[in-house]
């Protein structure tokens, strides 16, 4: 098998496969983030009390963490729509490092964002469910269950993406070495 000249500025197909499945990857990924949020952010419910003038109200934003996750999530969905630009420049011009390189830091950095997220609101959600019988903090998820399952289902989307980021970080360091 004859190896032929090495052409400056031939951008080998591999690297081409890489930049399509990144781009059909942040899709994906940008749905995980921002079906998660939206989940999050509209979640509530309320319990009455007694009566009908005295309500217990669970809301997402009565609690920090979950306030951190929405935002979280929000910042890194909007990342993920502008990388679409990024994502097709790399389609055409598959031989582009300096563009891959910030695309690998910046990916990195939301993955990391989102992750911290996720895990601030699963501490709070495994209280929620379980409870704390050290310091008398009950389980609320026995009264606000609609609340509970709802948020719940909100960090499968989270995690979800952070899953599609670790692989768009592997994908730009595949990319990177083939360089």
């Amino acid at each position: 098998m004859k190896a032929g000249p090495l052409q400056l500025g031939v951008v080998p197909p591999a690297n081409r496969a890489i930049a399509i499945l990144d781009f059909f990857l942040r899709p994906i990924a940008i749905v995980g983030t921002l079906a998660s949020a939206i989940a999050m952010a509209t979640t509530n419910q309320t319990l009455p009390f007694f009566s009908q003038f005295i309500r217990f109200r669970a809301k997402f934003n009565d609690l920090p963490s979950f306030t951190f996750f929405v935002v979280a999530s929000s910042i890194v969905s909007a990342y993920l729509i502008l990388s679409l630009g990024f994502s097709i420049l790399h389609i055409a011009k598959s031989n582009l490092v300096n563009s891959r390189v910030l695309l690998l830091l910046l990916d990195t950095a939301a993955m990391g964002l989102l992750m911290a997220g996720s895990a601030a609101a699963t501490a709070i959600v495994q209280l929620a469910h379980k409870g704390n019988n050290k310091v008398n903090w009950f389980a609320i998820c026995q009264q606000y269950n609609s609340f509970c399952k709802r948020v719940s289902g909100s960090l499968i989307g989270s995690y979800a993406g952070v899953v599609v980021l670790i692989l768009l970080i592997l994908l730009s360091g595949v990319a990177l070495s083939r360089r």
